[in-house]
């Protein structure tokens, strides 16, 4: 397989102060284990990465902000799923 067939991975790295895995960039490589090496000599030379995940990015199905309307509308109608109607004690604090 040539470099210029080889497939395209999204790399996601969760850094060590955060709890949530964040997309940092792409990466081609002929396999998932060559992604992965190739993600952490890309986006982890600082030591900055506790987490790797590398994702076929043909196996990535993303809505379209064109269809903003039609997928994230209806939930306006659902009322009670705001937090509105609900009384937090005091002693709760932050919430």
């Amino acid at each position: 397989m040539t470099e210029a067939k080889w497939p395209l991975f999204e790399v996601f790295i969760r850094s060590r102060t955060g709890l949530a895995h964040r997309h940092v960039g792409s990466v081609h490589a002929v396999d998932a284990e060559m992604a992965l090496q190739n993600a952490r000599d890309v986006y982890t030379r600082r030591g900055e990465g506790l987490s790797i995940w590398v994702v076929p990015a043909s196996s990535i199905t993303a809505s379209d902000p064109a269809d903003k309307e039609m997928l994230f509308e209806p939930t306006a109608s659902k009322i009670y799923r705001h937090p509105t109607f609900y009384e937090v004690p005091d002693e709760v604090g932050h919430m």
